[in-house]
């Protein structure tokens, strides 16, 4: 599990968190990939962690809570995808493994991928979709009877649109590949020309489709949308308190020790624990963390991280909002907009 990336387009969030952890409909993005590989009946997990260890440990500790073994394998330096590879050559001994990147989120998990892995004996399976910006992907060429014939790291002008999903399936015969590859221009082992290498001495390279969701989630854009996928098939539930004039319409979660006061809250929708909900209004597609305390405001289609205050705001909407982060309207005079902005901050105001 690959979850040392320096998340650069998600900032300013990731200036001070690991975005594997940021959560989707409360759940970090990271705990989803660890599922689905537990799910998958592998419950050796070796991270790869970076210069965000310290927060990664600090969530998923050893495991135990998720049901796996977690093994924390630091990488010194963003060197690439076959690099954590070479880097974790002692953890994986002579086994089959699978590679997953902590950033993908995947509905419906990678049993199935796993299973046909088992059965079929290749040296390498690899899952591909159809994206509309190949540029920015790695990218699978097919031959006419559907072999991967070549593997290019974010072509400038591609001849396919077939993604390559952040998740592979290795024979050990991936290691003497990472050792045979050099860097690239961008100074990395690229795990493409590790499985190229493969390819061009006659190894089994076999893709798999994948025609359930699938995303990237390096973007603001990725994670509403995975947030909205998320949210669209909770099962409503209430483990905290909501008074008698609030309103709760639709598929609506509230966590233990959550409160609803005067307020409506349209789902799908989250409220995590301990927050509190005061005289506001919370719209579809809106998870808000832990300890959060939203007053006299309106917030839909976002996610607000723990520990954050939004007070006496009109309208929020399509927003990431990180931790402990205070919100709230100007009294000084004159009426202006008064900001404190860290690197890499969007602001877009009514």
């Amino acid at each position: 599990m690959l979850s040392g990336g320096a998340g650069t387009r998600l900032r300013p969030i990731t200036h001070t968190s690991a975005k594997q952890l940021v959560p989707v409909a409360n759940k970090p993005v990271l705990f989803y990939g660890l599922e689905a590989i537990r799910d998958a009946g592998i419950t050796e997990v070796g991270i790869i962690v970076g210069d965000t260890r310290a927060e990664i440990e600090a969530a998923v500790g050893d495991g135990s809570a998720l049901g796996i073994k977690a093994t924390y394998i630091p990488q010194e330096a963003p060197l690439g995808l076959a690099h954590c590879v070479l880097i974790a050559r002692d953890f994986l001994g002579d086994d089959d493994f699978v590679m997953y990147l902590g950033d993908n989120f995947i509905i419906g998990g990678i049993t199935d991928l796993v299973d046909e892995f088992k059965r079929g004996g290749a040296d390498a399976q690899i899952l591909l979709t159809k994206v509309e910006n190949p540029q920015q992907f790695g990218i699978a060429e097919l031959d006419d009877v559907g072999r991967v014939v070549r593997l290019v790291e974010k072509p400038k002008e591609p001849k396919s649109d077939l993604a390559l999903v952040g998740v592979y399936m290795f024979a050990p015969t991936i290691h003497e590949a990472v050792g045979e590859i050099k860097p690239s221009g961008r100074g990395e082992l690229e795990i493409t020309d590790a499985i190229q290498w493969l390819i061009d001495n006659g190894k089994d390279v076999r893709p798999h489709f994948v025609t359930g969701y699938w995303k990237d989630t390096g973007r603001l854009e990725d994670m509403l949308e995975c947030n909205r996928k998320v949210l669209e098939s909770v099962e409503p539930s209430c483990r905290g308190t909501i008074d008698e004039v609030s309103r709760i319409i639709g598929r609506v979660v509230i966590e233990e020790g959550a409160r609803v006061e005067r307020s409506t809250v349209r789902g799908p929708a989250i409220i995590g624990r301990g927050t509190t909900i005061v005289d506001s209004y919370v719209g579809p597609f809106t998870s808000i963390y832990h300890d959060c305390r939203i007053e006299h405001t309106e917030v839909e289609h976002s996610i607000v991280l723990e520990s954050t205050t939004i007070v006496g705001v009109s309208r929020i909407e399509d927003s990431l909002i990180g931790k402990e982060v205070e919100v709230s309207p100007s009294t000084a005079m004159p009426r202006a907009h008064r900001l404190m902005l860290g690197d890499h901050s969007k602001v877009s105001l009514a």
